[in-house]
């Protein structure tokens, strides 16, 4: 599994969406069901595959798919 397929299983778990859903598009103001909670979720999720540790500011600016793989980008995870 690439670590776009791992990006996505995140998503695809904390939304319970499938991953042909998943665009650029897939933001807090996009996606009905996004609050604190699965906002907080995506980040444990990500921290846990991506065996990072993510600073507050980050965590904090996740609020879409596309800024996800931004932030992953920053700590050096190619997507």
């Amino acid at each position: 599994m690439d670590n776009l397929d791992k990006f996505n299983s995140v998503f695809v778990e904390v939304f319970g969406v499938t991953s042909v859903s998943l665009s650029d598009n897939f933001s807090k103001e996009t996606v009905e069901t996004w609050d604190s909670v699965h906002q907080l979720n995506v980040i444990a999720m990500l921290e846990e595959v991506f065996d990072l540790m993510l600073d507050p500011e980050d965590i904090m600016s996740c609020t879409s798919y596309a800024k996800g793989k931004d932030i992953l980008r920053k700590y050096g995870v190619e997507i």
